[in-house]
């Protein structure tokens, strides 16, 4: 007897998903070394594949603006899997094949990019459009997969390679690649209802840009990216430069709490949102994340200050999916178009706050704590939007 598809299993396809993104974004990073040793790549060339993930998926956000609305949300989301597949598959086998072992790599950085930016810009809509009950926990408890997703991702890779060697890394990025793939069949047969509900106007992209309101969730969307990723990307060296850790402890330790840490913001949102009011919870982290930059950039005690990260990590965790929350009950009939220029804001954010921090400290000599005391301006300026945001939210209800 066959089982019927509902839209509960909808969700933990997109749940699924979040983990795909977090494989294709979080696994080569751990095998850079091995291929500066292995084909001889240059450092800066191999820093080169993650401006290339990151310039990928920006050109996807932004044209998803148009694109998925005319393919549709299952042939989309079924090529994002697909994609992401194809592109892990290919960082085993072309290095092999191909005489120069780089573009190989960065071939397939780029496809598997292809599919990570579908899908951050599908999987949240797709949540968001389930008749169900709590969008909102929903939507933090999908984003808490992304960090599950990572945190699994370096454990189980690390484990692998100290069992099995690091020379054996392809066999392991095949194992990965099974995940989308199986995902995608998943994505084959789930329901998946349409974003715009019935009886609802769809606004088209200019009407979006002309709403006061949406202005105010893309400068929220940005300063959230800031306020992760100003921390987050230094983490590991903040843990080596305070702490006196050796560089694979750093990258373990430091990415991996501030990732568990937002991970369990996530959750507990998803799992007590009815006890919780999302506008003063989104506030309340604000002001922590505030803190926590205060007390990583200014405290004397590094061990103090590296719990602070964790802190950081605690703080953002809902105000990604937060936003998009937000967004999705203030701005009715946004659609595609919404999700898609919410997600490109963030990533927006996610590359210019870690960025800005690294100016910052070369500014002071290679201070990373001046840099991140600089940095406080991302959670502040947030602060003040939300504050801002609240006095003006019942005239944009819609």
């Amino acid at each position: 007897m066959k089982c019927k598809m509902n839209y509960n299993n909808t969700i933990y396809a997109c749940f699924i998903g979040y983990i795909v993104q977090a494989i294709v974004n979080n696994f080569v990073p751990l095998l850079f070394l091995t291929f500066h040793s292995t084909y001889d790549i240059s450092i800066d060339k191999i820093t080169m594949l993650v401006t290339f993930n990151f310039i990928v998926q920006l050109v996807i956000d932004l044209l998803s603006v148009k694109l998925i609305d005319k393919i549709g949300y299952r042939i989309s989301v079924i090529m994002a899997h697909i994609f992401s597949a194809v592109g892990l598959i290919g960082l085993a086998v072309l290095p092999e094949v191909f005489f120069d072992k780089f573009l190989a790599i960065l071939i397939s950085v780029i496809i598997y990019a292809v599919g990570g930016g579908l899908i951050e810009v599908l999987v949240s809509p797709i949540v968001e459009s389930c008749p169900t009950e709590r969008k909102d926990a929903a939507m933090s408890l999908l984003h808490s997969f992304y960090c599950w997703g990572h945190v699994g991702v370096v454990l189980i890779s690390t484990l692998f390679f100290m069992l099995f060697g690091i020379e054996n890394w392809r066999f392991m990025t095949l194992v990965w690649a099974i995940v989308p793939i199986m995902n995608s069949l998943f994505f084959i047969k789930v329901p998946i209802a349409p974003l715009i509900k019935e009886g609802e106007k769809k606004l088209e992209l200019k009407e979006i840009l002309k709403l006061k309101t949406f202005w105010i969730m893309i400068l929220l969307m940005f300063l959230a990216g800031s306020c992760e990723q100003s921390v987050s990307q230094w983490a590991s060296a903040y843990a080596e430069s305070q702490l006196n850790l050796s560089k694979s402890i750093g990258d373990l330790l430091g990415p991996l709490m501030f990732a568990a840490m937002m991970g369990i913001s996530r959750a507990y949102y998803g799992k007590c949102s009815e006890k919780i009011n999302l506008d003063k919870f989104m506030f309340i982290s604000s002001i922590l994340c505030f803190a926590s930059y205060i007390c990583i950039s200014l405290c004397p005690v590094p061990f103090i200050g590296f719990i602070g990260c964790g802190l950081c990590g605690l703080s953002v965790g809902i105000l990604w999916p937060g936003t998009f929350s937000m967004a999705s009950e203030t701005i009715k009939g946004g659609g595609t178009a919404m999700f898609a220029l919410l997600a490109l804001a963030g990533d927006l954010g996610c590359s210019m706050g870690p960025t800005y921090v690294g100016l910052m400290s070369g500014a002071f000599n290679d201070d990373l704590k001046k840099g991140i005391l600089l940095a406080v301006i991302f959670p502040a300026v947030l602060i003040v939007t939300l504050i801002y945001f609240n006095k003006i939210k019942s005239e944009y209800n819609r």
